[in-house]
């Protein structure tokens, strides 16, 4: 793993890694662009990701949320390897490179914000080109609190968080149904619940918390299940009756809400 995230910093300008999908070439969506290696980047430190967790392809190659993940990645294997494997050497170069690629996050990935101060853009270039959005699926800006990268209170993290829980990001919907994060994988009108679920587990505010159950509750189309995405305005329209992996969210936020909040749990609205 670390040696591929060092080969994908592509220091030299190149890689040896590339995927076509047959007939998609006019889809950015679903495969990257330039013979399958993305969009050009300036070497900076970061590494490329060719994918979002949504396996959407990537505008920039620098995808924020998963250098962020692989920073607290780094750093938890280079913990390994001092504390309980004994090679010092493998677990300096790991905090070495977790270094490099935050050092580089730093210069690239925040940026001023007009209306919301310092926040994480979700893909940059290096050229200067970015995104500001959030996707649902994790890791995602919103998400970083969760994985530990940040402090919940963390002022760019409390920036970025009010900027993807608003309409100023692009796939935030508010419907009939429900509001939350939505991606491009499933279209321009579906919410993700993944989404409302992550918005909770990172939250400390009981009314917040309290809000995003009730959607939870009020849209899984009466089926007992979280599914990928639900219309915004009608969650009988939802993709995936089963999708696992909201699943084991959704109990882990459950889970969490017991512990944290355990009167959130008795109210009668639930």
């Amino acid at each position: 793993i670390v040696k591929t995230f060092k080969t994908e910093q592509r220091k030299d300008g190149t890689s040896p890694y590339y995927f076509i999908r047959p007939n998609s070439s006019s889809n950015m969506i679903d495969a990257p662009s330039f013979s399958g290696k993305g969009r050009p980047v300036k070497p900076v430190g970061l590494i490329c990701s060719m994918f979002r967790p949504s396996d959407d392809a990537t505008l920039f190659p620098y995808l924020v949320p998963s250098n962020l993940f692989a920073i607290q990645s780094l750093r938890q294997l280079a913990n390994i390897y001092k504390n309980e494997l004994n090679n010092t050497g493998f677990a300096a170069e790991c905090s070495a490179l977790a270094d490099e690629v935050e050092a580089a996050i730093k210069e690239y990935a925040i940026v001023d914000h007009p209306k919301y101060g310092k926040v994480y853009a979700y893909e940059v270039d290096g050229y200067g080109a970015r995104v500001f959005m959030d996707d649902a699926n994790v890791p995602s800006l919103i998400s970083q609190s969760y994985i530990g990268y940040h402090k919940p209170d963390d002022e760019i993290y409390m920036n970025t968080r009010h900027l993807v829980l608003s309409t100023d990001n692009p796939y935030y919907l508010v419907g009939k149904a429900a509001e939350g994060q939505s991606s491009p994988h499933t279209g321009k009108e579906n919410i993700w619940p993944m989404g409302i679920i992550l918005r909770a587990l990172t939250s400390n505010d009981q009314d917040e918390i309290k809000k995003c159950i009730s959607m939870l509750k009020a849209t899984h189309a009466g089926t007992g299940f979280m599914h990928e995405s639900f219309h915004k305005d009608n969650p009988e329209d939802f993709s995936r009756k089963w999708f696992a992996w909201a699943n084991t969210l959704f109990g882990e936020m459950i889970l969490k809400t017991y512990h944290e909040h355990p009167d959130l749990l008795k109210n009668t609205i639930f």
